[in-house]
């Protein structure tokens, strides 16, 4: 029991962590609410478990062999991830009369996939804290199991502090001082994870 805490408080501390998932999350919350967003929310997780996926299947190795092919896909993450903070940023009226379309499932879906902080969360995790039976697969599979339910955990809490803060900015003007934060924490979160 004291194994599975412990990849637990891991997990929560790599995932819940501000980057680019919960701060997209914590923006589309405050803008857009909970329920308009969950869709995104939903993406956020779909793209996490083909994340965790990728990243069993040796993307480590991958990466180690071909150097290049790592560059091109943080770059390509670092670019589609702005334009996320950029609708962010962009949407129009007062958080509680947004006249913006909210992100969708497809959003999310595809931020997470070329989220950097998400693979190297999860290399980490799955190079430090794998659970162990006596069997491999069931060590993968009780894995990420409890990555996948924290996961869960933590980017609906995200997304839930984002929508409580909408009742303080109900004013556009408040409303895009709000989103200006958080799409350049947004940014900023990019920067880190493909620089480090």
């Amino acid at each position: 029991m004291e194994v599975v805490l412990s990849l637990a408080l891991t997990t929560a501390l790599l995932l819940g962590s501000p980057g680019p998932a919960p701060l997209a999350l914590a923006g589309v919350g405050a803008s857009f609410g909970f329920r308009q967003g969950s869709g995104f929310l939903a993406g956020i997780l779909g793209g996490l478990l083909v994340v965790i996926a990728i990243v069993a299947a040796g993307l480590g190795t991958l990466f180690n062999a071909y150097p290049t092919i790592k560059i091109v896909c943080q770059l390509a993450a670092a670019g589609y991830l702005c334009f996320v903070a950029y609708r962010i940023a962009t949407a129009e009226g007062g958080i509680t009369s947004q006249t913006g379309q909210p992100p969708v499932f497809k959003d999310g879906f595809i931020l997470n996939l070329i989220n950097p902080k998400a693979y190297a969360a999860f290399l980490a995790i799955f190079s430090n804290n794998m659970l162990q039976t006596h069997s491999p697969l069931l060590n993968l599979l009780l894995t990420v199991t409890v990555c996948f339910l924290v996961a869960v955990i933590v980017d609906t809490l995200w997304m839930a502090a984002g929508a409580k803060l909408r009742v303080f900015f109900a004013k556009p003007k408040q409303a895009k001082r709000l989103r200006l934060v958080f799409a350049s924490a947004l940014v900023v979160s990019v920067m880190v994870a493909v620089v480090g």
